[in-house]
């Protein structure tokens, strides 16, 4: 498709108020030239008036970075996500999953010196609020097929043989997974700086809210949020290294740790492992 006209992306540009972020006009410029590629319309000059604008700006804003738009957008639309993950899932069961959108939004990996948002997503069709509803509730599918994987079978032998199904055999190697992911996990935990296991603490072990913890440690919730979600990636890498160095494990024996640790996270304690004097594990 053709380069949207300059003087047009000018007036978007004013009638999005994108100003009010600093937006760069070229960002502008190019969500607005990606929203139109993608839709293939005829007439591109209705379509961009028809875009929520203002919405779409604020993406820009946050895709960059940029702080003021980060605080309003948690401001505003926190609240639009919790009410969907109580919808979705009564009880706060998706709440974790609402939190950990904005780790996503933010975009902590980079490709070719940029961040890679969730944002580059959105396209201003519809609202922010609708779209942001409409990716939680895709995730929390999502994580619903994941739970249904581990759903237990029939309990009792008889009712499985009827039913033409195998009887599961026990693993024989599950207590050794737990003890190695629990080794490596208790390793990794223990090198990391200060703050970030006192951020882990405070969500996980203390099961404060992002805004609590935000508070304990005089952060913005949505700068916990980002710094957990960092903080999970490199806990993962690094403890998937240590049971391919340490361990010799294969890349499915390494699946088949996280697996057994998804199953029954129990014995992993990581609220022990938070705490510093906590004695080396020699289970294995």
């Amino acid at each position: 498709m053709k380069p949207i006209p300059q003087d047009l992306v000018a007036r978007l540009y004013r009638d999005a108020r994108a100003d009010r972020w600093s937006v760069p006009v070229e960002r502008f410029a190019a969500a607005l030239q990606a929203s139109a590629d993608r839709a293939a319309v005829v007439d591109v000059g209705a379509y961009l008036k028809g875009l929520h604008l203002e919405d779409l700006a604020l993406a820009c804003a946050c895709t960059v970075g940029d702080e003021q738009a980060w605080e309003h957008f948690v401001r505003d639309h926190r609240p639009v996500l919790y009410r969907a993950a109580d919808a979705l899932r009564p009880g706060g069961g998706a709440r974790d999953l609402a939190d950990a959108l904005y780790a996503d939004l933010y975009g902590l990996q980079e490709r070719d010196g940029e961040r890679r948002s969730l944002f580059r997503y959105f396209h201003g069709r519809s609202s922010l609020a609708t779209w942001l509803r409409a990716v939680l509730a895709q995730r929390v599918v999502d994580a619903v097929r994941v739970e249904r994987r581990f759903d237990p079978l029939p309990d009792e032998d008889g009712q499985m043989a009827a039913a033409g199904l195998a009887v599961p055999v026990p693993d024989p190697d599950r207590a050794r997974y737990l003890a190695w992911i629990r080794r490596a996990l208790k390793a990794v935990v223990s090198v990391l700086g200060a703050k970030d296991r006192l951020r882990l603490a405070c969500y996980y072990s203390q099961e404060l809210t992002l805004a609590e913890t935000g508070r304990v440690l005089k952060e913005h919730e949505a700068t916990v949020s980002r710094h957990l979600a960092k903080t999970r990636r490199t806990i993962r890498a690094e403890v998937e290294r240590y049971l391919r160095d340490e361990g010799r494990l294969t890349p499915d024996q390494i699946d088949r740790c996280f697996e057994c640790a998804l199953e029954d996270a129990g014995p992993l304690d990581l609220g022990g492992m938070l705490r510093k004097d906590s004695e080396p594990d020699r289970s294995i």
